[in-house]
Parts: structure tokens; C-alpha cells; sequence
């Protein structure tokens, strides 16, 4: 079976920039990742930029299959809501590529790790609203609009789930269901 040098190159750049983040990897480094030659980097890709776009839209489509796995029809909005952000939540906070990318805003605020961090933001609340929209559809929730009600959902998310554990006891996933259900359905109810 012959070697495919693309996706060898790909994945040699994403364990790249997953242990040295984005500023700090080079292309020499993923040849030398890869076992190519530099060039064969750019029969593919013309520079950094793209080979590291390329890795990106690899990283959202594994993040929408993986929060479209958790979706069933047949529930209410807010159980799928809860296991599709769960699921989501528990993969950023896993992926070394995002945990390193997260590390460098942090610590440097490279512009394109930044971008890469509001890149998967986004594709996160793409997701919701489509999910928001499917429930305004079936007349689970209350007409609000879809992309504030979005970002809503995916802040108070992530404060329950990881800012309060700053300050306090972590809280169970059952607490913040119930808590998220009670707070927010008063308010979108039909």
C-alpha cells in the first residue's frame, strides 16, 4: 500500500504544533516529524499558515461528528444540549492541539493561535444554533434570537463547568443540568 505523504505530512505537523503550539513550529520541524524532505511539505501546503488551516477544519469536523454522536431526535432540546456540550466541552479540554493553542494565548497571544481558539469558538456556536433553531422548530423553547441565545448557552457552560472550579468545589454533571435546566428554562420555555 503506498505511503499517502499528505496525510503523513498532516499529522506530523498536528503533533507539532500540539507539543510546540503554533508560533514555535517550524517546517523543518514537521519534515523531521514526518520523515520528508522540506519540500514535500510544499508540494502540498505553501506555508505554515495553511498546513495549519488544514489541521484546524480537521480538528471542527471531529468536533461536530462528536457532538452531532450525542444528538437524539426523539429527547428535549436541553438533554441534548447538556450531552452535546458535554461532549464538546470534554474534547477541547482533552485535545493536546487545543490545550497547547490555549496555553499559548495565554502565555504569548500569538495572533493566530488566538484565531485559532475564536475559530473553534465559533464552530462551537455554529452548532448550537442549529441546535437552538431545531428547537425553536419543534416549539421546545421560546422565539429569542438564535445566536444570542447561542453564546448564552456556551458562556454559562463553560463558567459552570470550568471558571467556577476556580473559585469553588467542583460541581457534578447532574448539578450543572439541573442547574442550566432550571435557569435558563423559566426563560425559554414556550
Amino acid at each position: 500500500m503506498p505511503v499517502d505523504r499528505r496525510q503523513q505530512v498532516i499529522e506530523a505537523a498536528a503533533k507539532s504544533f500540539a507539543l510546540f503550539g503554533y508560533k514555535a513550529t517550524t517546517m523543518e520541524q514537521v519534515a523531521k516529524i514526518a520523515s520528508v524532505g522540506k519540500g514535500t511539505i510544499y508540494t502540498f501546503f505553501s506555508n505554515k499558515e495553511e498546513l495549519f488551516d488544514e489541521i484546524l477544519r480537521s480538528v471542527i469536523r471531529d468536533m461536530k461528528r462528536i457532538a452531532e454522536q450525542e444528538v437524539n431526535p426523539h429527547e428535549p432540546f436541553f438533554e441534548n444540549l447538556h450531552r452535546s456540550l458535554d461532549s464538546l466541552l470534554e474534547f477541547r479540554s482533552e485535545h493536546e492541539l487545543l490545550i497547547k493553542l490555549g496555553q499559548e494565548v495565554r502565555d504569548f497571544g500569538t495572533p493566530q493561535a488566538k484565531d485559532a481558539m475564536n475559530k473553534i469558538e465559533g464552530a462551537i456556536l455554529n452548532y448550537l444554533q442549529l441546535q437552538v433553531l431545531r428547537a425553536l422548530e419543534r416549539g421546545e423553547i421560546r422565539s429569542m434570537d438564535p445566536k444570542i441565545v447561542s453564546f448564552v448557552l456556551l458562556k454559562l457552560y463553560i463558567a459552570l463547568t470550568s471558571d467556577w472550579n476556580k473559585l469553588f468545589d467542583p460541581l457534578g454533571k447532574e448539578e450543572i443540568k439541573e442547574f442550566t435546566r432550571a435557569f435558563l428554562a423559566q426563560g425559554l420555555a414556550g
